[in-house]
């Protein structure tokens, strides 16, 4: 049976130890995946205002308000490795909104690592089943499989906060360290 929520650790089976070192990694996928592959890249796939997934709107404490929501894939010598979720809340604006609408292709990940102002709450997991939305969308991009793996943590800047949720395609354990 899948964990049905964000838990404290990774949990609800056996775990591939690279793919753990990935997937509990404190410090930015963007600069491990510049560690470990030749040619980088944020693939943009969308950034547009919607309703926030269920659990993310609780999470963010704003279910009522829109939420800018922006998607991209970080490939790795050509390959999709990372599927990235962020959600910013509308319901107010600040330095954060205007940063997330100019990224384009950029990292978000190298903004929130280097800028003093960021605090970054604890990271949670979860196992995605092809019934949940972030598995449909990353599944996009071309990965297989019944069951992927995702983490998410909660950064803040100001009265602003952003939901970053990763989920990890099976590429990524091709990646060596």
């Amino acid at each position: 049976m899948l964990p049905n929520k964000w838990r404290a650790r990774p949990k609800g089976g056996p775990l591939d130890p690279a793919l753990a070192s990935w997937l509990c990694e404190p410090g930015s996928l963007t600069a491990r995946c510049l560690r470990n592959s030749s040619e980088f890249r944020v693939r943009l796939l969308r950034y547009e205002k919607e309703q926030a997934l269920a659990d993310e709107g609780i999470r963010l404490n704003q279910s009522r308000h829109p939420a800018w929501v922006r998607e991209v894939a970080l490939e790795c010598d050509g390959i999709p490795v990372i599927f990235a979720h962020t959600t910013l809340s509308t319901a107010s604006n600040g330095r954060l909104s205007q940063w997330l609408s100019r990224l384009g292709s950029n990292s978000l990940g190298s903004l929130l690592f280097t800028h003093p102002g960021f605090r970054r709450n604890h990271i949670e997991y979860r196992r995605l089943d092809k019934r949940h939305p972030l598995f449909q969308r990353a599944a996009a991009l071309g990965t297989t499989g019944d069951i992927l793996w995702a983490r998410r943590s909660l950064h803040r800047l100001g009265n602003q906060q952003v939901l970053v949720t990763e989920v990890f395609l099976p590429s990524v354990v091709l990646l060596a360290d």
